[in-house]
């Protein structure tokens, strides 16, 4: 069966700086008619940094959104006509002060499908050279480096709670760890 949903009306209700809102009126695979709210997003980089010594550089940042600080690798959304590699270079220089040296692609996914665009590519930078930090005006966090091993530790004792985290410091250190072996 095909369950592709045609589009028949688009609504823009809002036009954000990150993020813009629209309304779509769609007609069903069985021929009837629903409604989908979609957050547009242009799409964002995550990077997990491995420093010489092994340690993962995560950041400390307070989160309006879930009302708290986390810890997060550094991410950030695409400028306009930017590539996500482009991209991975100037956050980790923005949010971390290292140069990238090497950048290997781990995945891209869709954060939340059911009612965003947004597309996330997600990194594994090694190589990093330490350069003077550029963060934004409105941008205030702490960078935190820890071994790998602890920072999975922290997973399962749930001291990380941000998804794009969670996933790719998994996905980093079963690369790390188990496809490195083969290289």
């Amino acid at each position: 069966m095909d369950f592709t949903e045609k589009v028949l009306q688009s609504e823009r209700i809002y036009e954000g700086r990150v993020v813009s809102l629209r309304v779509d009126t769609v007609e069903l695979p069985d021929g009837n008619r629903s409604s989908r709210e979609i957050v547009e997003h242009r799409g964002a980089v995550a990077i997990v940094p491995i420093l010489p010594d092994g340690k993962v550089v995560l950041v400390r940042q307070f989160r309006l959104a879930a009302g708290q600080s986390l810890l997060e690798i550094p991410a950030g959304t695409l400028d306009p006509g930017e590539s996500p590699e482009a991209c991975a270079a100037r956050e980790l220089e923005e949010e971390i002060g290292y140069r990238l040296g090497q950048l290997e692609k781990v995945s891209i996914s869709f954060l939340a499908p059911g009612y965003s665009s947004e597309l996330l590519h997600c990194y594994l930078a090694t190589g990093l050279e330490p350069v003077p930090n550029r963060l934004d005006a409105d941008e205030f966090l702490e960078p935190v480096p820890i071994p790998l091993d602890e920072a999975i530790a922290m997973i399962g004792r749930q001291e990380i709670k941000d998804a794009k985290t969670l996933y790719g410091l998994l996905l980093a250190h079963y690369k790390l760890e188990y496809e490195g072996k083969d290289r």
